[in-house]
Parts: structure tokens; sequence; C-alpha cells
């Protein structure tokens, strides 16, 4: 076993508590392992820390490096962008053409408003749809991840599968001290993945909903597919009601296909969010949509603003990103290396006898341990073994793979074959030791 030393990154973190509050400048990053890492540098599928660890990523910085660690034509072009200024708080020219590439191939995207990421993103759109209807609640789903401000911080923790109660009027639980209460009466809240029950509720509920919102592949948690017809069943009821069909494709979005999620499997929302792979790291997000609900932004009925938007930076590095993704299309070679890597996790696990199952498309994937076949929504999740999970991940970090705590993998444009098997037979190793 190759046991990997993290003194220097144990140093930094505290001399960094001292001025950080928890060391950190996101939450997440606590949870590395063993503690938060520091890092120094990353190339292609590598990336490096202070103490001279090397690790094949497969976390691409929470899913924004879809081209890998520091792609030469995204640093090329920010460079030579950014030579000319750096916010204009102002119009310029890459930001026309930034949209017109994404109108052209997003199928939702008539127009759209710029962002700096998927939280603020996902309020505008929230904003559009309940200026649009003048209703003032929407509904979203357990286990669905839509940023971590108030009005969505609940439905994403719970005390046990148990706590959750029925599945018709679910009991719902803050992630986060200091929610105003009022804020979880916004919102309604259902198991994801059962259509009958959607219907039964937005039938009942439909004067009060201004907004269906969801993740269309719940990436947040276990990677779960929508249900065959789940999704065009959601957009049924959203026209049947005049209501806003909302995909939050912050994960899916320019990673499953360059039409995000709604062109994989062929449904159009009236609204998506667009982040994380949108521009190789750099701060950028979307809120794009049919002109027929963004029109109120454009009447300024709805005011959507930020200083630091669309600066020369974010917007050259979406731009080369897109220009990458179109005209490489590594869709079809991340698919193929997902799929082998996901089998050969399968394989390690059946050899081993270890109840890991492995969920997802291909570009993106989830590892858990469960006796579960395979999990249906947020509820199975629950009923796996996190413990496990966390030694296991602990495991493959401590020889060199870099996975996202909960179980989530992603995979680049830069991941090689030998990537692939070096990931697999390093989970053979690990999944013998637990």
């Amino acid at each position: 076993m190759n046991q990997y030393n993290y003194t220097q990154s144990a140093a930094l973190l505290e001399r960094a508590k001292k001025v950080l509050a928890g060391g950190v400048s996101s939450e997440f990053r606590k949870y590395n392992h063993p503690h938060a890492i520091f890092y120094t540098h990353g190339q292609g599928s590598r990336l490096y820390d202070v103490d001279g660890n090397e690790y094949l990523d497969f976390t691409l910085s929470q899913g924004p490096l879809i081209l890998g660690h520091s792609h030469p034509h995204v640093l090329q072009s920010v460079d030579a962008y950014s030579r000319e200024g750096q916010l204009f708080a102002g119009q310029h020219l890459k930001e026309i053409e930034l949209a017109e590439k994404m109108n052209e191939l997003i199928p939702s995207a008539e127009i759209m408003r710029f962002c700096l990421d998927g939280s603020e993103a996902v309020q505008t759109a929230l904003r559009v749809a309940r200026a649009k209807t003048g209703r003032k609640k929407f509904l979203r789903f357990e286990g669905h991840y839509h940023g971590w401000l108030d009005n969505v911080c609940w439905g994403i923790s719970t005390p046990s599968a148990e706590a959750l109660g029925g599945r018709e009027e679910p009991n719902v639980y803050p992630w986060t001290q200091g929610l105003p209460e009022r804020t979880r009466d916004e919102f309604l809240i259902l198991p994801w993945n059962d259509l009958a029950l959607v219907k039964q509720t937005v039938e009942k509920h439909h004067e009060d909903l201004a907004a269906i919102i969801t993740e269309p592949i719940m990436c947040n948690n276990g990677c779960i597919l929508p249900a065959e017809g789940y999704l065009q069943g959601l957009r049924d009821l959203c026209d049947q009601y005049g209501i806003a069909l909302i995909f939050d494709e912050v994960i899916t979005g320019f990673r499953v296909s360059l039409g995000g999620a709604q062109t994989y499997f062929g449904v159009t929302p009236d609204l998506s969010i667009f982040a994380k792979a949108f521009a190789s790291g750099y701060p950028i997000s979307a809120i794009v949509g049919r002109r027929s609900w963004m029109h109120v932004i454009e009447e300024a009925k709805v005011i959507h603003a930020g200083t630091m938007n669309t600066s020369n930076a974010t917007v050259a590095a979406a731009l080369a990103t897109l220009e990458v993704l179109e005209k490489e299309q590594p869709y079809e070679r991340m698919y193929r290396l997902g799929r082998k890597l996901m089998e050969g996790l399968q394989q390690a696990a059946a050899e081993t006898s270890q109840n890991m199952t492995v969920e997802g498309l291909g570009p993106m994937f989830n590892t858990a341990f469960t006796d579960l076949e395979s999990m249906h929504d947020y509820r199975d999740t629950l009923l796996a073994d996190k413990a496990k999970l966390g030694r296991f991940i602990a495991g493959m970090h401590n020889r060199g793979i870099r996975v996202i705590g909960r179980g989530l993998w992603y995979i680049s444009a830069a991941h090689t074959e030998e990537d692939i098997e070096q990931a697999a037979a390093t989970a053979r190793e690990v999944l013998k030791s637990l």
C-alpha cells in the first residue's frame, strides 16, 4: 500500500484556521481525506498537493473540469482576452458570441442571462416563475441539490430514513442553522421518480405552484436516472397547469451531451440552469429559457443584476470550453471510458464479495455500498453504508485516486484508457482491504 503523507497540508490547515473560518472557503472542502488538502497544480487528469502527492483525479473540482486540468486552449483564451480588460460594467463582443453558441446548442435557450454560480441562477429562475405565474410556491424533490441559499436549503439532509415519514407529506429538515422558518413555506417537496404522486400533488396544489424544479438526473445523491417517462410526465403536467418546468443542469449541462440532459432525454424545460462544466472552473453560470418565460427579465419586471457578471476571463473560459467540446466531440469517448470504469468497479466488487453498486451514465456515476440492486430515489440512498463508503474513498485517496466523498465520479476528456485501468485495479486492492 502506498500510504500518502499529508504533513504539509496539515500544517497549512492549522495556519488557515487562524484567518479562514474552519480553514476553508467552502464547507465541502473540509471533508477531503484525511482533512482539507492544499494543492499546488493540476495537469490533464492529474492533481498535485503541497506534500508532493500525485492524484488521478475523478473529482474534477466537483465537476467543472470537463476538459481536465489546465487545458491549454482555455488558459490561452483567458490570458488573451484578459489583457484587453478585466471587467467593463458593460457589454462586450464575446458575451454575445457565448450566448449565440448556447442558443445554438441548448433546446430551451432562446434567451438567457449570465450569473456567477448555480445557486444564484436557481434563485433567478424561481423569481421568473413566480413573476410570470403570479403564484408563490414551487415543487421540488427530496435529496435534489439546488444550491445553499435559504429556500432550497431544506430536504437535503435528514436524521434518518425513517425520520422522513410518509411519501405524500414528507417531513423536511433544515440543512443548516440560521434559516428563517418562513422559507419552509415557499415549497412543496416529494420523493423523486414517483410520477403518480406528483400528479396527485399538482392537481391538488396547482393554483399555488409557479414551478417544478428538478435535477434531470439525480446527480448529487446516487446519480439516479429518471424513470422512463418521468421527465416527460413533468413536462405534460406543467403544460396542463401553466407551471414552469425548471431543469437544474448545473451538473448535467454540457456533460451528458452538448445540449445537456434536455437533449439527451428529449424533454425541453421552460427554464434551465447551467454552471460547472460550462467554463472549466471559472465562475460563470446561466439561466436560459424560452422567451415566453424570460420576457419578464427583458421587460425589467424581474430584476437580475450583478457587478461581477460576465467578466472577460469567465466569458473567454466558457467560450473556449464550448469550442473544444464542439470541435473535439469527446462524448463518445467519455461515455466509453466511464462505462469501462463502471464495469471494472462492478467486477472488482463481485470478485471481492463487496456489496458495492455503480449507477450512472458514464460521464458521471456513483458508487455506494448497499444491498439494493439499484436506487430509485433519495430514500434509497439513505439505506447505503456511508461509513464503508468513507473507508473506500479514503483507501483510494491513500493510493492516489481522488473521488468525491459521497461516491460521485466524473470522467473528463483528459482521462485515458490507462487511467481507467489504474483506477479499477486500485479499487480492487481497496475492496480487498475493507
